[in-house]
């Protein structure tokens, strides 16, 4: 027969129930943290285990984004001595706004979210307040050690790391699953000087906004892309998005930079010779319509001159004698006629005529009727230049000649730089030339459309394309002004030959030496040398 319970064995049983308690309220603890701070106002559910993105790269190994480890910071607002005082002081620790935190503290939840993201600083702000009912969760937050450089093509993340517009989107995959870092095509050097002398242009000549690609015709890589406004004054275009990439996204009229394509159409088909002369000074007409020149024009010029002194008139004759099929069919076959493809996730449609007769044929012969995004155009104007063959252009490192099918003859696209280079030395694009790097290019100034779909003769979107060197092209270099102001200097002129192609020749003159460009020995030096 067993005894009554001994002092040892009863210690025993209360120790053990004691145990049993502590367990229970770990258990509901662990429910509290787990199940109760689900509802109302929280933003997420649980830990989820952190699993950063990969790093973003630039060519040389810059670092242009990474995730760094913060803590978001919730909250039991049951657990406040004061709430009101305790939603001003977690306020001016974090951040967030007083009066969301009064509301959601004064409440019924049991576990909110203060803050999202919160730096060491910033968490160290908090834990210097002593208030009792705070847990911070580890997340991770990117960030862009660069600021705004090239903001419109990296793109940027929401607070779930998930991408949201640019290469952060684009390649949200890659990002996600890769190991290592992404190296990008982008050259962070002159990515920086492309943006800077946009911005001085655009400064100096009051425009409204300005961009600029810069490409390797052999490769497709895009080595730097910048849009201005880019956010980085705080001050947005009419309100617009300053993160907006308007060199991949928005389409324009670029105006006679389109010239290129007529002309390697007219090379192509072998309808005209580069002496040939056409009549111009009266303007040329077309049906009802009669086209003029900007500027005054000889009553002759050769076709190469046409080019040169990129007269209208000149233009819609050459481009007239392939015609409209022919002209449709060209300019799909460079890709004008549908959206570029890129790891950008921003494109837009081209718009074009759907009647495509003999007036548009004269009109889109000079970049008039015909709106395509600008790096569409840089794509196609590539083609033209580097020997003739496709190319897809590319925001990721590949140093590889990646040129594919042949578009257009090699003789062809030799006859282009010839005539792209005699723009430059005997025509609109003097100012663009670089002493030792041989720029062949084309101006653009194309009147703008106004509210009632009339051309405004002095709103103009003005543009240089310039290829160097032009005798092996491997860069080219589009700039472009959005409604550029005449100054003292320009004779009050806002023409391309004044504005955009003195940008593109800034820009050359800065960017060749750092992609280590050969200079190219001037001729009169060499034969004084050999005398």
């Amino acid at each position: 027969m067993e005894g009554a319970p001994t002092i040892l064995q009863r210690r025993i049983a209360v120790a053990a129930a004691l145990c049993i308690m502590a367990f229970a309220i770990v258990g509901l603890r662990l429910v509290d943290i787990t199940l109760l701070k689900g509802g109302g106002d929280i933003a997420t559910s649980g830990v989820q285990a952190l699993s950063p993105r990969a790093d973003i790269l630039d060519r040389n190994g810059e670092l242009l984004a990474r995730d760094l480890p913060v803590a978001d910071l919730y909250a039991r607002p049951h657990a406040f001595w004061d709430k009101r005082e305790a939603a001003r002081d977690l306020a001016a620790a974090t951040g967030a706004n007083e009066q969301r935190l009064g509301r959601i503290f004064a409440g019924k939840h049991n576990y909110v979210l203060v803050a999202r993201q919160l730096s060491p600083d910033a968490q160290a702000s908090v834990m210097h307040l002593g208030l009792p009912g705070l847990d911070f969760q580890p997340s991770l937050k990117r960030y862009y050690p660069k600021g705004y450089a090239a903001v419109q093509v990296i793109g940027f993340t929401d607070p779930d790391g998930n991408g949201v517009a640019g290469l952060e989107l684009g390649l949200d995959k890659r990002l996600r699953d890769s190991d290592s870092g992404v190296q990008l095509s982008l050259d962070m050097r002159v990515q920086y000087a492309l943006t800077h002398e946009l911005a001085e242009a655009r400064a100096q000549f009051t425009a409204r906004a300005a961009g600029g690609i810069v490409m390797d015709v052999r490769t497709g890589e895009i080595v730097a892309m910048a849009s201005l406004p880019d956010g980085e004054d705080g001050q947005p275009l009419d309100g617009a998005d300053p993160r907006r990439n308007r060199m991949a996204q928005d389409l324009y009229e670029l105006g006679s930079v389109f010239k290129i394509f007529s002309f390697a159409m007219a090379m192509e088909d072998h309808t005209t010779r580069l002496d040939e002369s056409f009549p111009i000074g009266a303007g040329f007409k077309v049906g009802r319509y009669t086209i003029h020149d900007a500027e005054h024009m000889p009553a002759t010029l050769t076709a190469r001159d046409i080019l040169a002194q990129s007269s209208n008139a000149g233009t819609a004759q050459i481009v007239l004698r392939s015609g409209p099929d022919r002209q449709r069919a060209f300019l799909d076959k460079l890709g004008l006629l549908q959206p570029v493809r890129s790891e950008l996730p921003e494109n837009a449609r081209p718009v074009y005529p759907r009647h495509w007769g003999t007036v548009e044929t004269a009109t889109i012969g000079f970049g008039h009727g015909i709106m395509v995004t600008p790096l569409s155009f840089v794509t196609a104007a590539a083609e033209v230049v580097n020997g003739g063959r496709r190319i897809q252009p590319t925001f990721l490192k590949h140093p590889q000649d990646a040129r594919g099918a042949q578009l257009i003859s090699p003789q062809t696209s030799a006859t282009m730089r010839e005539l792209l280079r005699y723009v430059v030395t005997d025509g609109t694009g003097k100012k663009a030339d670089v002493p030792g790097y041989d720029v062949g290019g084309k101006t653009g100034s194309a009147e703008k459309v106004g509210a009632h779909g009339e051309y405004v003769a002095h709103k103009l979107l003005t543009s240089f394309c310039a290829v160097f060197p032009i005798d092996n092209p491997r860069y080219l270099v589009f700039v472009m002004l959005d409604e550029p102001h005449g100054t003292k200097d320009t004779f009050g002129l806002a023409l391309a030959g004044f504005t955009a192609a003195p940008l593109a020749g800034h820009v050359i003159a800065r960017i060749a030496p750092m992609l280590e460009m050969p200079t190219a020995e001037p001729v009169l030096a060499v034969a004084k040398e050999n005398s």
